[in-house]
């Protein structure tokens, strides 16, 4: 259902508004670079300094301008099960193709918990779904076993799991249902993720370097591991720079390098320091975007 190259879509801002021009032709280069598909309104979009107002303008325009060429995976999680039932039913009302749901932060339910969470959404809304898995943001850790009840749930198509532990790309494709889509979350270890089994990566990197992003994951799908390691040899510092401070601050600092947007990003974060800048222009140098 999803695959290769998946950028998980910044949130321009311009004043402390979002930047809708500026959203229009990221979402434009991501296209035309052959990104499998986008998602707008996840970590890496701001959604928790998003207003819910500003949450559904983002995923309806992202649904108009993509107009059905690639599919729309809408970030639609929350702590409270109620409000994200409530994101999903207007990602689905206005078009998305999924929607993306990252375990429940703060509240630190157990397993039964998480289960009962995801189920609920999956009953709530007939819409695919793919769970989202990052621990080092939640605290919440979707446990294998946990993975593979919810994929009985015909609404529950896929997982990115951003654990960054490739053993678990194994267990769940050992357990979980046939066509569970394994995503990973993790750049860095993207390329060992399609190894282990995996389908797609819903990538940081790819905001910045869409192309070299698209290319790699192709490679990898198609089991030419050769090229896909040559282009990991131009993305792997991309990978590092991006996360040397609160992400996404630098890749939006990578992207106005490129005059793509401006580097604004809201509290309680901040922009990277210079040190940190200069670590970005590098990777940029190394991953062939900037002279």
């Amino acid at each position: 259902m999803f695959q290769g190259s998946i950028p998980a879509l910044i949130t321009p801002f311009r004043n402390n508004a979002v930047d809708f021009d500026a959203f229009e032709k990221l979402v434009e280069r991501q296209i035309e670079a052959g990104s499998g598909a986008v998602v707008p309104c996840g970590t890496t979009g701001e959604s928790a300094t998003l207003s819910h107002e500003e949450h559904r303008q983002v995923v309806e325009r992202c649904v108009e301008i993509v107009n059905g060429r690639v599919p729309v995976i809408a970030g639609c999680g929350s702590n409270s099960t109620a409000e994200a039932i409530g994101l999903v039913q207007h990602a689905k009302k206005v078009g998305a193709d999924a929607a993306l749901t990252v375990c429940p932060y703060y509240n630190k339910p157990d397993q039964r918990g998480l289960a009962a969470h995801f189920s609920a959404i999956a009953d709530a809304v007939q819409m695919p779904l793919v769970l989202y898995n990052v621990p080092g943001r939640t605290i919440s850790d979707i446990q294998p076993e946990t993975v593979a009840a919810l994929s009985s749930n015909p609404n529950i198509v896929g997982i990115k799991d951003a654990t960054g532990d490739l053993a678990r790309v194994t267990k769940h494709a050992d357990t979980c249902e046939d066509g569970f889509v394994l995503l990973s979350g993790d750049d860095p270890t993207a390329l060992g993720f399609y190894a282990m089994g995996g389908q797609g990566c819903i990538s940081v990197s790819a905001n910045v370097a869409p192309k070299l992003m698209a290319d790699l994951h192709a490679a990898c799908l198609h089991g030419d591991f050769a090229a896909a390691r040559a282009f990991e040899a131009k993305a792997y510092r991309l990978h590092r720079a991006l996360f040397l401070s609160p992400s996404p601050g630098p890749t939006k600092y990578a992207l106005s390098r490129l005059g793509l947007c401006e580097p604004e990003i809201r509290l309680p974060l901040l922009p990277p320091n210079d040190d940190v800048k200069k670590e970005i222009d590098a990777a940029l140098k190394v991953a062939g975007l900037l002279d």
